[in-house]
């Protein structure tokens, strides 16, 4: 009996060093698969980790180059807007040059005019000075004959001795005379002949004046001949839209794209300008029904260009509509300009075709429309 207890107490003792060794066994194995659980997740974390920091560098990478191209494109357009402008202000400065040539050599030809009729006047006047003393020379001459003749005959009753010297005396004087008659006429002819080319050259200078003066006449008929044309342009004729011509001077191109699609929904015809100078020179070729323009251009601004409008005889019936952002500081400068009708930025679409419309039907034209 105790023999067998002591094999049971032995078995049951094997039984629990087993279990022991069993769950060590198996707790050891849970720590080793959670550890490697854990590494596994630790490098799949670094994997997602470096991933990720690669596609941020990518992303950068792409934002910088992004930047350049914008930054590039952006010199490039400074570039090319500054390229325009010095060729605007070349053309004008062009221009300019050309019509002060043309003012100093009609101010030239003018002053050659006037000193040719000077030295006409100058050569009459001492032409008949000349004439006046030759006249008196021959005057004195004559009277010391006419004395002499006297004397002679006085003396004839005592002189009888001497008639033949008187004789050869008075023949000597008769040619000496009839020489100075001579020398006389030559003078006479010379001074005529002078006085001759005087008169030819001031009736040369007085043609030119003519011609000047002809000219001057003919550009006061083609300009009034211009005033009646626009006036007659400028008596109101009602348009249909399609029939009217409107003209967008801005720098701008999202403001010309945005008012033209706008006219172009009611059925306006369009023409765009970059800026006052390029719509000056288009109104040249092709004058709209209306002019939208803005304030602040290069080369030629808003007021520069309305005056331009307003000077010209075929464009000075042409309604402008300015458009600011300060409607209140910039209306004095528009109502001297002569702008027709200026309206304020923002302004309600609806407002811009009610002016048109009113334009084009009734060609208000005067400063005081201002709205």
């Amino acid at each position: 009996m105790d023999e067998y207890l002591q094999w049971l107490v032995a078995g049951l003792g094997l039984c629990l060093l087993a279990g022991w060794l069993g769950w060590r066994f198996h707790t050891r194995a849970q720590a080793r698969r959670r550890a490697q659980r854990a590494m596994a997740e630790a490098a799949a974390a670094a994997k997602a980790q470096r991933k990720a920091a690669r596609e941020a560098a990518r992303l950068q990478a792409e934002q910088e180059a992004a930047r350049l191209a914008a930054q590039q494109a952006a010199e490039r357009a400074a570039q090319r807007a500054e390229a325009a402008r010095q060729a605007q202000a070349e053309a004008a400065r062009v221009e300019a040059e050309r019509l002060a040539a043309d003012e100093a050599k009609r101010a030239e030809m003018a002053r050659r005019a006037e000193a040719a009729a000077a030295r006409a006047q100058a050569t009459r006047r001492a032409a008949e000075e000349a004439a006046r003393a030759e006249a008196a020379r021959v005057a004195a001459r004559e009277a010391a004959r006419a004395e002499a003749e006297r004397a002679a005959v006085a003396q004839a009753a005592h002189l009888q001795q001497a008639q033949a010297a008187r004789l050869a005396a008075e023949e000597a004087a008769r040619a000496e005379a009839a020489r100075i008659e001579a020398a006389r006429i030559e003078t006479a002819r010379q001074a005529a002949e002078e006085a001759e080319r005087a008169m030819a050259a001031q009736r040369a200078a007085q043609g030119q004046a003519r011609a000047e003066a002809a000219r001057i006449e003919a550009q006061r008929q083609s300009a009034a001949l211009a005033a009646a044309e626009a006036k007659v342009r400028a008596t109101p004729v009602a348009k249909t839209p399609d029939q009217t011509l409107i003209m967008i001077a801005d720098d701008s191109k999202i403001v010309r794209v945005k008012t033209g699609r706008l006219l172009a929904q009611h059925q306006y015809r369009v023409a765009y300008a970059t800026d006052g100078l390029d719509a000056a020179q288009q109104m040249q070729a092709s004058p709209p029904d209306v002019v939208i323009t803005d304030v602040e251009m290069p080369g030629m601004n808003g007021f520069e260009l309305t005056r331009h409008v307003r000077e010209n005889p075929r464009t000075s019936h042409i309604p402008v509509i300015m458009i600011t952002a300060a409607d209140d500081r910039h209306r004095e400068d528009a109502t001297r300009a002569g702008v027709s009708v200026l309206l304020g930025k923002p302004y309600p679409e609806e407002a811009l075709i009610a002016h048109i419309r009113q334009a084009v039907s009734h060609r208000e034209t005067e400063a005081g429309a201002l709205a």
